[in-house]
Formats: structure tokens, sequence, C-alpha cells
């Protein structure tokens, strides 16, 4: 079976003429918890590669220097002492503040498909795409299908991949969520023609933060994700599937996709 539903063009407000819903507000938060866990567990990451670094060279440099210079003791030691401080200071703070969502519960039940990407799509269309006069299509190849998962997660990773799409859209500019299942999986994928002035427009409405939207338009590394795609990414590994978003240059047709078994559990 095949749908097409299409949002209408509307004015184009200041980001104070947007009602937010209450369930809009709570997705807003969440998009910044996880943007914020993910972008914990980078500096993390990346800082403990240099850090292993320059330990191992103090040991180097330690059998190198004179043992009988209390001076170039004294600096090897503080080096080493540095480190141990900063990685300590990872495993207490960063890594401790990001629990909350590196272990993400999910409440698994069976649910139709279709309801749900339909409240999504709607929930988008009423919530942004018309204030931005952005056209939002949903293509289904969808029938009576059911996916045994988290119902809330997987919708709010869909609000995300539409809304960024919405932001990074010129006015007039068409939205599309093409979905279709075979077997064992649900495949969700979101078309867009990405434009950085719609992203950069302070009059036009936004509802992703400021900061995310400037970092989802930087050159990423080999197969890293914007980080406002933080929650898609997590909610879609811990239902054993995955999550990725395409490069795309200025203009260009840009995709988001979001691939779940059918049957989730919970990923290892």
């Amino acid at each position: 079976m095949t749908t097409s539903s299409t949002g209408t063009t509307g004015a184009k407000p200041v980001l104070s003429g947007i009602a937010v819903s209450e369930r809009t507000a709570h997705l807003r938060a969440e998009t910044a918890l996880f943007m914020r866990d993910h972008v914990l567990s980078l500096v993390s990451h990346d800082l403990r590669g240099p850090l292993n670094a320059i330990h191992s060279w103090a040991y180097v440099l330690e059998r190198k220097l004179d043992a009988n210079d209390p001076n170039s003791q004294r600096a090897v030691t503080g080096i080493r002492n540095g480190v141990d401080q900063q990685v300590k200071l990872l495993e207490t703070i960063v890594d401790a503040v990001r629990a909350e969502t590196k272990s993400l519960a999910l409440a698994y039940a069976p649910f139709p498909l279709h309801p749900l990407l339909d409240e999504t799509v709607e929930e988008v269309r009423s919530g942004l795409a018309r204030a931005r006069g952005v056209e939002l299509t949903l293509e289904s190849q969808l029938a009576t299908e059911q996916l045994n998962g988290d119902r809330e997660r997987l919708a709010a990773a869909l609000w995300v991949m539409l809304t960024f799409a919405v932001e990074a859209s010129a006015e007039g500019a068409a939205v599309t969520l093409a979905t279709r299942a075979d077997a064992t999986r649900w495949y969700a994928t979101v078309t867009f023609n990405q434009s950085a002035a719609a992203l950069e427009d302070p009059l036009v409405p936004h509802l992703l933060e400021a900061f995310a939207r400037k970092q989802a338009r930087e050159p990423r590394e080999a197969k890293r994700i914007a980080w406002v795609f933080a929650l898609c990414k997590r909610v879609a590994e811990a239902h054993g599937g995955s999550f990725e978003q395409s490069d795309a240059a200025e203009s260009e047709t840009a995709t988001l996709a979001l691939h779940v078994p059918l049957s989730a559990t919970t990923a290892t």
C-alpha cells in the first residue's frame, strides 16, 4: 500500500510565533540530553588517546634523563600525575554524567507502524513545517506491519530526523519520509535538500539548539554523525538497528536513514 500526505505552506513567523506543545518541548529536551552525552562521549574518547601517549612518553623521558637530577625527575613525575588526574576526571565526571543515556532502557511492546508515522509527521508538520513553509510528505509502503520495540523512543528518533530536515530546508522546499518493511526489518528514510542559510537564518522559527545547527554544518569525520542525531543513533542501536547520515553538498539531496528489526531485541 502506498499513501501520501502533504503539508501546507503558511506564513513565516519569528521564533516567538511558534506555539510549542508540551510534547514538542519534551522532545527538544530529550534531543539536547542525548546530544550532551554524545559530545561528552566524543570528548572522553578523543582525549584518552593523547593522554595515553603523553603517559607513555613520560616513561621514555624518565629513562633518558639523569636520575640524579631532581628537577628533571620532578618534571616527569608532574607530567604523569597530570595525566592521571585528567583520566580520573574523565572517569568520575564525563563518564558518570553520560551514564543516563549510555544504558538506554526500552519498554518493549508490539505496535502498528503506520499510526506512529502518521502521528509523527503531523506533529512535525504542525509544530514547525507549516511555520517554515516546508512541505512534509509521507510515502509509505506499509500495510499492517507491526514492530516489537519502544514506540515512544522510535517516535522521538523520527521526530529529530524530520525536524532537522525541516530546519535545513528553505521555504517552499519539500521533505520526504519514505518507509517500508521486509520480512525482518523496518526502514525509514528522510530526504531533503540541505541549505546552510536555512539552518542559520535567525528570522525563521527553529526548534533545535543553535549550537547543534552550527555543528551540523561542519565537516564530519568518517562514520561520525552530527551531534543533533545522537538520540537517533542511540535508539536505533538499542533496538539492534542502525542510523546513517549521508554527506551532501549545499542544495544537494541529503538522507537520514533509520533501520530497525521488526522483532527488535536489546543490542549488546
